[in-house]
């Protein structure tokens, strides 16, 4: 009696899963190091949309991986170590050579000090990571390391986009708006996550239509769009923090056992 034979494969069904979303991974890590080689030239716009092309792959990937199926934990670290060079070490280059190096050691100080940020922001997240899903999987805590790329980034912005009505010299604020941004990724202050957002199928058009409209919008008017996107973004955090104490104690309130409840002593 013959054996049927095996079917011949390169990879198991599982790795071929994988391959993708490691690959756009790998394709984000040389982008955000083509944008350091763009600052060093001095040519910041296609570098600021290097680090954009960098975030929007950020984002994909993992949603592809969960969607294929196709997570592990060796894209799990890679997707981190993408996103200290992207939006960690990228950044603090692109600005370096922008405005920072003319403040000399403290300039490349301020520089450490966001990357090794980026670091301590990303090594928390991976060891939250993984936990039972609850409806804090809605925030993050601390802002996430691409939107603080794109905010240490926003003066730089904000110059390209010609929305500087008042000709303010955004080189200024810059040192300031790294500490700012370096505290935001380690503190505990809760972000929209925008995760695991669930969408009704009656709106689904209208939520494709809406993307649509702002790729294209991104396309045309690129820096324009970027800054405000930064401001608000940035506007939202109280926001977000506000909602986050609500959902927290209506949680705590649930959860209240009967007999611990306070008595009406009137």
């Amino acid at each position: 009696m013959n054996e049927p034979r095996k079917k011949f494969q390169i990879v198991t069904d599982k790795s071929a899963r994988v391959i993708l979303p490691n690959t756009l991974t790998l394709i984000g890590v040389c982008i955000g190091l083509t944008s350091i080689n763009l600052a060093l030239n001095q040519n910041f716009k296609l570098a600021i949309v290097a680090i954009v092309c960098a975030a929007i792959i950020d984002g994909l990937d993992g949603r592809i991986a969960r969607l294929i199926k196709g997570t592990s934990k060796v894209g799990k670290e890679l997707d981190s170590l993408t996103d200290i060079i992207s939006f960690g070490v990228a950044p603090a280059f692109i600005m370096y050579f922008w405005t920072l190096n003319s403040l000399g050691k403290i300039g490349w100080l301020i520089s450490l000090i966001y990357v090794v940020c980026i670091a301590l922001r990303l090594a928390r997240f991976n060891i939250s990571a993984g936990g039972e899903t609850t409806w804090r999987d809605n925030f993050f805590e601390g802002v996430p390391s691409p939107a603080g790329g794109i905010l240490v980034l926003s003066p730089l912005v904000y110059e390209q986009s010609g929305l500087n009505i008042f000709n303010f010299d955004l080189k200024l604020i810059t040192p300031i708006l790294f500490i700012i941004v370096s505290i935001l990724l380690i503190s505990k202050i809760p972000s929209y996550s925008f995760k695991k957002i669930v969408v009704p199928r009656s709106t689904t058009i209208f939520l494709l239509l809406g993307i649509v409209s702002l790729f294209g919008l991104l396309l045309i008017f690129p820096f324009k769009v970027i800054a405000l996107g930064s401001t608000i973004y940035l506007l939202a955090l109280p926001f977000s923090i506000f909602h986050f104490n609500k959902l927290k104690k209506s949680s705590l309130a649930n959860k209240l056992p009967a007999e611990d409840e306070p008595e009406d002593m009137l």
